[in-house]
């Protein structure tokens, strides 16, 4: 969310900013942001003059009564009566006017960096970097859940009967090495100087609007019946809503939390060979990654998140790209976004695994996330998230580059870095 008083002072560059995003559709809300903030502010100033007027009408009467003069007492009273009903009314215009300036503001999409290619959709995302050998296999690699149930992984039809569609049961083998992946990115990022963090699974609805844009949540979150509470579709949430309401010493920062969650997403609209399978699924487990620092620090910051996905990608033997975010493919809050992307052989192309966005202070605006600098002014902090890993995405990544075939039997090669968290197992073996 931007500061009214930026939209206020500087409307063309919002609305070009608008245009950029290709949403011409929300060109209007910017008019009518400053209109409301114009309204509110005469209905403020109004209101302070009444409370003014009525603090100094109340010593007069209180004088007058004591000069025994209770007539002249009693026509001011009725002044201060009068007074007092318009000013309940402009206070109840007050709240009405602030509920709909802030609804408006939300909806008004936050400054892209200049950096940002423009582009109208996802089609126009702009590939960075390739890191490691494309590969393709002398033998046919089967679909991801064919390769898990080759070694007695998954059972998809079970959980259809108990949850529906879009859940699985992972079992045995697979199962194992889905946990010794989450295991293996926990450690990976304490590594990095990242405190491990469990959040909350649930978080109030005051929190989802302070993360994410009306659109997202309407798109992504389950909300819980006759509670305000929301199950979290990715523990970034959550943690970024551990903030709200603080003012951190600007000397401990930057706050560097990396947490484990499970995550529950609605996941409309799959896509070819991704509409099975468990590609796009209703529940997941994720390892997560945030950063609260300061705003000359975001930058860096943002180009040191997207690279550690990279190395811990590159270190379970998958090639991967980074593909940055047009214009038209950012969410209303991001100020700049890279798609980090593994290989798949079987499809012989690009999937995305993480994603890794800088959202400026538009969500600490929002949740009131401050910093107490040296010379003792506040400012808003800076916020960043990237996905370590979410299996079962990663998983079929890791899957698919990390298959051999010697002719009859199918088998998993375990990479060296995660080999201790699989009891120091080497490779898994088609049952």
């Amino acid at each position: 969310m931007l500061d009214i008083k930026f939209i206020k002072d500087n409307p063309d560059i919002v609305k070009e900013n608008i245009k950029k995003k290709f949403k011409d559709s929300k060109l209007p809300l910017v008019d009518e942001a400053i209109a409301l903030y114009d309204e509110k502010r005469d209905a403020n100033n109004r209101a302070s003059e009444l409370r003014a007027n009525r603090n100094k009408l109340s010593k007069q009467i209180g004088a007058l009564m004591g000069q025994g003069r209770r007539d002249e007492a009693e026509e001011i009273k009725k002044q201060v009566n009068a007074q007092a009903d318009e000013l309940k009314e402009l206070e109840i215009k007050e709240g009405e006017l602030e509920t709909r300036l802030k609804d408006v503001m939300m909806k008004i999409p936050n400054i892209v960096d200049p950096s940002v290619p423009v582009g109208r959709n996802d089609e126009e995302n702009v590939e960075v970097e390739q890191f490691g050998e494309k590969t393709k296999p002398d033998f046919e690699i089967p679909y991801h859940t064919d390769i898990m149930a080759k070694f007695n992984g998954i059972d998809k039809e079970a959980a259809g009967k108990v949850s529906g569609e879009g859940f699985y049961y992972l079992m045995g083998d697979i199962a194992r090495l889905h946990s010794a992946v989450l295991s293996y990115a926990r450690d990976f990022m304490i590594n990095k100087g990242f405190t491990y963090c469990i959040p909350p699974f649930m978080i109030r609805s005051n929190v989802v609007t302070g993360v994410m844009s009306f659109e997202e949540m309407d798109a992504m979150m389950y909300k819980i019946e006759g509670e305000d509470l929301y199950l979290i579709g990715t523990s970034e949430h959550s943690m970024i809503g551990k903030f709200i309401d603080t003012i951190t010493p600007e000397s401990a920062l930057p706050l560097k939390l990396t947490s484990y969650s499970p995550c529950f997403r609605k996941e409309k609209g799959a896509h070819g060979i991704e509409e099975r399978g468990i590609y796009r699924i209703h529940q997941f487990e994720k390892q997560e990654m945030i950063v609260v620092c300061k705003p000359e620090e975001s930058m860096d910051w943002f180009n040191k998140m997207w690279s550690y996905s990279v190395e811990l990608f590159r270190s379970m033997d998958i090639p991967v790209r980074t593909l940055e975010c047009c214009t038209g493919d950012l969410a209303d809050l991001k100020v700049k976004s890279y798609d980090v992307e593994a290989w798949s052989p079987k499809q012989q192309k690009y999937f995305e695994v993480c994603s890794c966005s800088n959202l400026g202070d538009a969500q600490a605006r929002r949740l009131g996330i401050r910093v107490k600098g040296e010379n003792g002014e506040k400012y808003l902090a800076h916020t960043l998230n990237n996905t370590v890993v979410a299996p079962p995405r990663m998983l079929i990544a890791f899957l698919e580059n990390n298959l051999e075939f010697d002719g009859e039997k199918y088998s998993v090669k375990i990479p060296k870095a995660l080999q201790p968290y699989m009891g120091g197992c080497e490779r898994i073996v088609e049952k």
